[in-house]
């Protein structure tokens, strides 16, 4: 066997990871017993047992006796055992994270190759399959991985309680250490009980909805917490993997170079699409404290490095452009050393790191006087103007050190802090700006009555809107533009560009990312935002009559209709000689992205993962025909039903040859904590995708695929019958709607203070084209129907195979070998084996409409078991999960402790409507908070549901 499966490789000890859910579990009913009393840990005790027996064997009679029980529970009681089961679905977490870390860790020590999607098995089959250095540092140079993080709505989770997990997490790694003693142990098990205890004390949902700036903080917590960390830690396992596989030079550096290639984006601050919050000077405020973050990380490590680098001149002999930069510095040296001019003289390093401490330090606190609202400019003879001024001195002291010998200092910490650098700038990450089309096409409407009252832009068809644009971007000047007489929105939307403008200058030209424009439908909605740019002086021509441009936009395609557009639309731009002008001066890169909720809300999981797929290959078929570089921006969500799943395998799903060593995608909702909140999965999840991006990436190499033509032909046909069934459910199946919004506790979600958007775009209107597709998917998850991730599959599977056992096998090869369709049919196992007809139907009791409950259930029902038997049949398994027994286990032991807040849920909102139904408004419903609380417990206990 030449590789590992990581998930075949863990079960045999899930022993002690169940040792530690067991302890996690004991400490916790220690504390509720303690601080809440022996009646309520012994209430929280009776559900857990009487459904984990439900779960063993199913007795309506037991079911009947749990039910009264919760009915006879007062509020307060509820909301402590809704507490109990949330936390204790933290600890599982926690514990499952800490159990992979250490699983992980023992195949290193074991030695030999490591799991699929380590650096290790990756760079080891390369090299297995010929290919050359060269080649491979090749494939390296052209790397470019951007996670990009969002604010998310259903994320309920609050810094403060992610800080607590993170302590949990390191107090329970303790608890690993070789050869502890009984005392040992026993004090370490006190100190993870306080950590517990803290977690209990600690309010896990907001008391106020949050603000805009508090998501931005949010945001950047994951930085602190884990990525300056886990990305020079990433760097080096990969530098470890070339080693082993193409060895290394004579000072021990792989003979492959590493570029770095991690990048990070962020939303957060800039992502003005649906939510009024996001004003001009919030992205502002955005900007400034991501740079503020990253140099304060950066003053900590030079503040290390000066205790580290403490070599003599006695001992050895800097190089000469070391030694003449520090010369340079003489012009500051007073401000930096005071009364002590000659400090540290004998020891250059040491000198030099105090210098650009002192730099970083000014840079800084002109930040931080911006922050506070000061008109503060960068004092240009200390401060840095940019990173790549501090990264010059950095890759001095690292050249010199190389010069006499002490390359292997080099490679510590000044190295790591270098890779710091190269990713982070002085911007931290890319933040994106994004709006949708309609604004910026009333802006321009407005602007242009203004220049040429006579003509209405507003009425004009597409190829005049074209041809006015093209023709006003093509001018050497524009016309004078009166802003007083603009309407407050057109001169907010106008404001956006200038702070654009302006944050290019602050933080750098790499602080804002792309200009991001939702519901794209034609190419003058690209077009109208280069004039909007143009206005802030962004792009255009220079003195010399030369285009520039400092904006990089990108149309998002959301709707299944849009999908099947792109062409028109990217045609109709590509082939536009203005824009394609000004795309060659901003470096001739084009971003697309795609919208992965909005089309499976719109089609269904099969329309949508289809015609997603197509419409890379057309996208980039298309910028390759006008020798445009492409990159295709995903955005996914946590969930299957927004395109979430495995990073490693989702990057492998793409179409060949649409990848081409560019990715770039959305984090979101809870996946961000899953994957960022401790270091040891950061590098993990870093790795991960990293390699499925360096395989995907193959043809550019001459290690690709293809696509077998056989297998789209019947993709073509399993999606459009796929679509055709979801649409019988969702659009024209009379009451769908009713019972969506009955059955599950969406419009209660709006009531969480999870997030500062608002979860539908029109209030009361219950449409599917008002709801926004996070709380679609959140609904339908909470009461255990997770209809979007699966309907539509069992019936396309059944309809194109029929009973012919050729078509059978045809579906069972595409399985086998085709990395898209089984990703697929993975994704959505996992989606099904967290639904639960019994509980649906539970929910489906709340629908005051009985036959209507009857019928729309039951078509759920009947699709659910018909894609079971069809997902298990085609996969060749006996049950769901079956190739995935580590998720599978962790469902298992999550089932029969979610099942009792499940029924806890159906009760509260089943009283809470009531209440409301009764006309008692001003009245203090009792049953609310506890029902809050038991969508942030299920959240947690499913984990990727929104």
């Amino acid at each position: 066997m030449t590789t590992k499966d990581t998930s075949r490789f863990l079960v045999p000890r899930d022993r002690e990871l169940r040792a530690r859910v067991k302890l996690f579990g004991n400490l916790l009913g220690n504390i509720i017993r303690r601080l809440e009393g022996e009646a309520v840990l012994q209430a929280v005790e009776t559900l857990r047992k009487g459904f984990v027996a439900l779960r063993k064997k199913d007795n309506p009679d037991k079911r009947e006796r749990l039910m009264r029980y919760i009915d006879a529970l007062d509020p307060k009681t509820l909301e402590t055992i809704i507490r109990a089961f949330s936390i204790y679905f933290s600890l599982v977490n926690l514990a499952e994270e800490e159990y992979l870390h250490r699983e992980r860790r023992r195949q290193v020590t074991e030695g030999g190759p490591l799991w699929l999607g380590s650096f290790d098995h990756t760079i080891r089959v390369f090299h297995g399959r010929g290919a050359p250095p060269r080649a491979l540092e090749s494939l390296l140079d052209q790397l470019e991985y951007m996670p990009v993080f969002t604010a998310h709505p259903t994320e309920a989770r609050r810094r403060t309680v992610m800080e607590a997990q993170r302590r949990i997490f390191l107090a329970a790694e303790r608890l690993d250490m070789p050869r502890l003693g009984r005392e040992e142990r026993e004090e370490l098990t006190r100190q993870l009980e306080v950590q517990i205890q803290i977690l209990w004390r600690t309010n896990e949902v907001r008391v106020k909805k949050p603000q805009v700036q508090d998501e931005i903080k949010y945001g950047l917590f994951y930085y602190v917490e884990s990525l300056f960390d886990a990305v020079p830690h990433t760097y080096r396992l990969l530098e470890k993997a070339i080693r082993r596989s193409y060895g290394s030079d004579e000072h021990g550096n792989p003979v492959v170079r590493v570029p770095s290639f991690l990048r990070f984006g962020s939303w957060i601050g800039g992502d003005r699409d649906g939510n009024p919050y996001v004003t001009p000077a919030i992205t502002e405020m955005a900007c400034r404290l991501a740079m503020e973050q990253v140099l304060s990380e950066y003053l900590q490590r030079v503040h290390t490095l000066r205790f580290v680098l403490t070599h003599s001149l006695l001992m050895c002999r800097p190089a000469e452009d070391f030694m003449a930069s520090l010369e340079e510095d003489e012009n500051i040296s007073r401000a930096v050393f005071k009364d002590l001019p000659d400090k540290m003289e004998s020891e250059p390093y040491r000198r030099k790191l105090y210098i650009i401490r002192y730099r970083l330090r000014e840079t800084l606190d002109t930040v931080r006087r911006r922050l506070a609202g000061e008109t503060a400019v960068m004092p240009t003879h200390a401060a840095y103007a940019s990173s790549a001024a501090l990264l010059r001195d950095l890759t001095l002291i690292r050249d010199s050190l190389i010069s006499h010998g002490d390359g292997n200092v080099a490679r510590g910490e000044l190295t790591d802090l270098i890779r710091q650098v190269e990713t982070f700038g002085f911007h931290l990450h890319h933040l994106d700006v994004r709006q949708e089309s309609t604004v910026h096409t009333t802006a321009v409407t407005e602007i242009l009555a203004q220049w040429e009252p006579d003509i209405d832009y507003g009425k004009q068809d597409e190829a005049s809107r074209l041809r006015r644009l093209s023709e006003l971007l093509d001018r050497k000047q524009l016309p004078r533009l009166s802003r007083d007489a603009l309407s407050e929105t057109t001169r907010e939307t106008l404001e956006v560009f200038h702070v654009i403008a302006r944050m290019r200058g602050e933080v750098g030209p790499e602080g804002i990312g792309t200009y991001v424009i939702s519901m794209t439908h034609a190419a003058s909605h690209v077009m109208e935002v280069m004039l909007l740019a143009r206005l802030a002086g962004l792009c255009g021509r220079n003195d010399q009559d030369e285009p520039f441009c400092h904006v990089r936009i990108s149309p998002l395609f959301e709707t299944i209709e849009d999908l099947r557009h792109v062409e028109s639309v990217l045609e109709h731009l590509l082939g536009n000689p203005v824009y394609r002008t000004l795309l060659r001066a901003a470096g001739n890169l084009q971003e697309v992205m795609l919208g992965y909720s909005d089309s499976c809300k719109d089609g269904g999981i099969l329309a949508s993962a289809w015609n997603l797929y197509q419409a890379q290959q057309r996208i980039i078929a298309i910028t390759g025909a006008h020798e445009v570089e492409c990159r295709l921006f995903h955005g996914r969500g946590g969930t299957i039903g927004r395109g979430g799943g495995p990073t490693h395998e989702s990057i492998l799903a793409q179409p060949p040859g649409t990848v081409q060593a560019r990715i770039k995608f959305t984090e979101q909702g809870e996946v961000l904590s899953y994957k960022y909140s401790n270091t040891e999965t950061a590098i993990y999840e870093l790795s991960m995708g990293t390699t499925g991006l360096i395989k995907a990436s193959g043809g550019l190499i001459g290690l690709g695929s293809q696509d077998r033509a056989a297998d789209l032909e019947v993709m073509d046909t399993l999606a459009q019958q796929g679509e055709k069934a979801y649409r019988t459910l969702t659009d024209r199946t009379r009451g769908v709607l009713d019972y969506f919004y009955e059955v599950t506790p969406v419009e209660e979600i709006g009531q969480l203070n999870i997030g500062s958007r608002p979860s539908h775009r029109r209030k009361a209107d219950r449409s599917k084209n008002s709801i926004r597709a996070i709380p679609w998917v959140f609904g339908w998850a909470q009461a255990r129907h997770t209809v979007p991730a699966w309907y539509g599959l069992g019936s396309a599977l059944r309809q194109w195979r029929g009973d012919d056992p050729g078509r059978l096998e045809q579906l069972r090869q595409m399985y086998r070998e085709w990395p898209f369709f089984r990703a697929l049919l993975s994704n959505s196992q996992m989606s099904m084996a967290k639904a639960d007809m019994e509980i649906a139907e539970e929910y489906a009791r709340l629908c005051h409409d009985r036959a209507l409950a009857k019928r729309v259930f039951g078509l759920i029902r009947e699709e659910y078991l018909r894609t079971v038997e069809e997902v298990l049949t085609v996969s060749s398994k006996e049950t769901l999960l079956d190739d995935n027994p580590v998720l599978a286990l962790s469902l298992m032991r999550r089932n029969p402790y979610l099942d009792p807040l499940n029924h806890i849920q159906i009760t509260l909102l089943r009283r809470h409507r009531a209440l409301q139904g009764s006309g008692s408004d001003g009245v203090d419903d009792p049953w609310l908070s506890p029902l809050l609380r038991s969508i942030n417990a299920i959240a947690a206990g499913m984990r990727n549901t929104g």
